[in-house]
């Protein structure tokens, strides 16, 4: 685990999302990194899809990768349709 330095302005808009979604401060963090990870990595999904896409693979198990839509699984898999 590492430090990640951030404005004051920014952690004050973490610490208010926190508590009003019931999350630690780390918490909402580390969700609004993956879902910004994630919409950078898939620009075509919306907030809806991806936070879907996280709740499917917090049920798989362990695992620090992250989820890959399965309309691009399809055209990861060799011999898939495209």
């Amino acid at each position: 685990m590492g430090i990640v330095k951030i404005s004051d302005a920014l952690h004050d808009s973490v610490r208010t999302a926190s508590t009003a979604l019931s999350r630690s401060i780390n918490a909402q963090a580390e969700h609004w990194l993956r879902v910004g990870m994630m919409a950078e990595l898939h620009p075509q999904l919306t907030y809806s899809d991806i936070c879907q896409l996280l709740i499917q693979h917090a049920s798989t198990p362990a695992s620090f990768a992250l989820p890959v839509p399965p309309r691009l699984q399809a055209q990861q898999t060799p011999g898939a349709a495209q």
